[in-house]
């Protein structure tokens, strides 16, 4: 039904977001006269018995003007106020869709909560780069936040508390939204502006290289042949059964096993491997000394 109810509206001036059209879109909207209580209740039933978009379309149109109401309430976050009217028409699309006549409220009553559901779903992905609420009482702070704020500037211990019982989430809840808030996101890389103060500022110039620097490849080399070194000199300190053990399991490329080396020595697979461990506690000594 959503591709054809939005085909059957293009008769309305196009939402463009530019100051002109917006004001055309409104004007026309608000030109079409509000369904009476019987007229709206034959059109539902209607649509749910028989699916008829004309009914659907005629539920609609009159509803504009309400969704345009509301997403004028949201106005602060920003965003361009066409884009807002685009989400909240969505909502009362899928409000229309499943509206119930014989429930006993009017459309309005019931497509409230899937307007403001859509426009607040726009938001939260838009309003920020990074998402900004994830949580059910960050999406409710999100939105109520500010309307609790009585006064500029950070909350007090108090007011914190008040919000938190009121909005029925915890202090830490309402603290961390309030940063989140009150911080602003920056622009990753540099601007038109060439000024060397504004450029040195930029985040893309101060991320490390994903590439090791040079001091770092020599550190690393250094390690690698100190560890090397240390390991060769290990190693001579065993006993010939032990260094031979330990190279033919672990320093060759095609590694022997227990079995294979204890039918070589004439002893259990068992002694095999303590005699490893106790090679490997005598290299391990060599290190840490």
């Amino acid at each position: 039904m959503g591709t054809q109810l939005v085909t059957s509206m293009n008769h309305l001036p196009a939402l463009t977001g530019t100051a002109s059209s917006l004001e055309a879109y409104i004007a026309a909207a608000r030109s079409v006269p509000i369904l009476s209580a019987e007229d709206e209740f034959q059109l539902a039933t209607q649509l749910q018995e028989t699916g008829d978009i004309s009914a659907a379309q005629k539920l609609v149109l009159p509803h504009l003007r309400f969704v345009i109401k509301i997403a004028n309430n949201y106005a602060g976050y920003g965003l361009a106020i066409a884009d807002l009217i685009q989400e909240g028409n969505i909502g009362l699309m899928k409000a229309v869709k499943r509206f119930d006549p014989n429930v006993g409220v009017r459309l309005v009553s019931f497509a409230v909560h899937w307007i403001k559901a859509e426009i607040h779903e726009y938001i939260l992905k838009n309003w920020r780069i990074v998402k900004i609420a994830t949580t059910k009482a960050q999406r409710k702070l999100f939105f109520k936040l500010r309307s609790q704020k009585k006064r500029l500037g950070w909350f007090k211990h108090e007011e914190v508390v008040d919000v938190a019982n009121t909005l029925g989430v915890t202090p830490e809840n309402v603290l961390e939204m309030e940063n989140r808030l009150n911080n602003h996101d920056m622009a990753f890389d540099l601007g038109t502006d060439e000024d060397e103060d504004t450029a040195y500022q930029s985040p893309s110039l101060t991320l490390a290289a994903p590439a090791p620097g040079p001091e770092q490849l020599l550190e690393q080399a250094d390690n690698q042949q100190n560890t090397a070194t240390a390991l060769m000199e290990s190693l001579d300190q065993l006993d010939e059964r032990s260094r031979q053990i330990v190279q033919k399991r672990w320093l060759v490329e095609k590694k022997a096993t227990l079995h294979e080396l204890a039918d070589e020595y004439g002893v259990s697979a068992e002694r095999i491997r303590q005699i490893e461990k106790n090679a490997f506690n005598k290299i391990k000594q060599n290190f840490i000394a």
